[in-house]
């Protein structure tokens, strides 16, 4: 099948979802063209059944702000009737699915009936889609897709709860590929990161409010005061000054690296023995996810599809959002006994492969089967 996917190129779980699964996608031998404004961050690789289409925005001194949705809804026409795409699958209700659906409409026009599939992915849900200025058009957005998915069942109760959807909502899981995470790399050397009595904990996100990232440092510095620890901090985003800030505060900041972006996430990982995700918000976490195929224990709110991944008690803890004592409490218990830590880093493993591409990606080829089908049957 021939199958255009429209992302944001960025280092944010859509993102990295989207791309992973068009590689995937490519591997079992679809055709998948990546429309967005640049090369997603995960996709090094082009090939014959893997393409990238860049949506130009030109800029005139009439827009105040250059028109996004526009641009991507010309450029998906043409790259759908240019490479005869079959199948539309947008990310992210608002630009996307806005798009994609003008696209639809001007294709219909000339005879060109393709499905269009939404995947919900947090923010478009949950931030941006509640605000008044969106909440129509996401309203719109979501029930003019063909198919609809979110990507936890909390995402899904919490799309019926906000808007008026009158599809039915699937719920597909956010995945990761297990044969791409090695954990026993030759150049795994912990002393690169820290001496080797220290612990070694890791954050990974974008650093936004809504990460919470105070309560990282806070949760870490308790984590040191009962043993030697060093805190990874992987990532950029409004919220990193201040956390270097209160590092100096509290008198860690020789303790704690901040290692910026990065796309070698599994070379990190491979060296911790814990990972903080005290967020707000977290549609799935899929950080904690990749954390746990790297055999890293969890440490989190309860909050979201969050404990549809990290499970309580067995891959590491759940917390009350802002609970940082429960929450440094839960790490020292973890960390303070080798055996307990091992157990946890197993347990950890092994509950991330039920989340393996392998048993999620039929979900979405049978998704698109159903959305071709359906568009096929009635063009007729």
């Amino acid at each position: 099948m021939k199958i255009a996917i429209v992302c944001y190129p960025t280092f944010g779980g859509s993102g990295v979802v989207a791309t992973e699964l068009g590689i995937a996608l490519a591997n079992r031998g679809h055709e998948i063209h990546f429309v967005t404004y640049k090369q997603p961050v995960r996709l090094e690789l082009l090939s014959n059944k893997i393409h990238f289409h860049e949506v130009h925005v030109p800029e005139y001194a009439l827009f105040h702000y250059q028109p996004y949705e526009l641009a991507l809804s010309s450029k998906l026409v043409d790259t759908i009737k240019l490479y005869e795409i079959e199948l539309l699958h947008v990310h992210y209700a608002i630009p996307h699915a806005y798009a994609g659906y003008m696209a639809k409409q001007i294709l219909e026009e000339e005879g060109i009936y393709i499905p269009m599939i939404t995947t919900l992915h947090g923010t478009d849900i949950t931030l941006v889609g509640k605000h008044p200025f969106y909440k129509a058009a996401v309203n719109f957005s979501i029930n003019k897709s063909d198919i609809v998915t979110s990507v936890s069942a909390n995402l899904k109760q919490k799309t019926l709860d906000f808007f008026e959807v009158k599809k039915e909502i699937e719920v597909i899981p956010n995945f990761i590929d297990s044969t791409k995470y090695n954990t026993e790399f030759t150049d795994c050397q912990r002393t690169v990161m820290a001496d080797e009595e220290e612990k070694i904990i890791t954050h990974i996100s974008n650093f936004r409010q809504v990460k919470h990232i105070p309560d990282v440092i806070r949760v870490f510095n308790g984590i040191q005061q009962k043993m030697p620890a060093k805190l990874i901090m992987v990532g950029e985003g409004p919220e990193k000054e201040g956390a270097e800030l209160l590092c100096e505060k509290l008198g860690i900041s020789n303790k704690v690296v901040f290692l910026g972006n990065s796309n070698e996430i599994d070379r990190i990982l491979c060296f911790s023995d814990l990972f903080l995700l005290p967020s707000k918000s977290e549609s799935f976490g899929l950080a904690a996810l990749e954390a746990m195929i790297n055999r890293v224990p969890v440490i989190s709110s309860n909050t979201g599809g969050i404990p549809e991944v990290n499970i309580d008690g067995y891959t590491g803890f759940l917390s009350n959002v802002g609970d940082i004592a429960d929450m440094t409490k839960n790490a020292i218990l973890i960390l303070q006994d080798d055996e307990v830590l091992a157990e946890f880093k197993e347990n950890a493993y092994h509950t991330a492969l039920k989340f393996d591409i392998k048993n999620v990606l039929p979900l979405y080829e049978a998704v698109y089967e159903k959305a071709y089908n359906t568009t096929y049957n009635n063009s007729i």
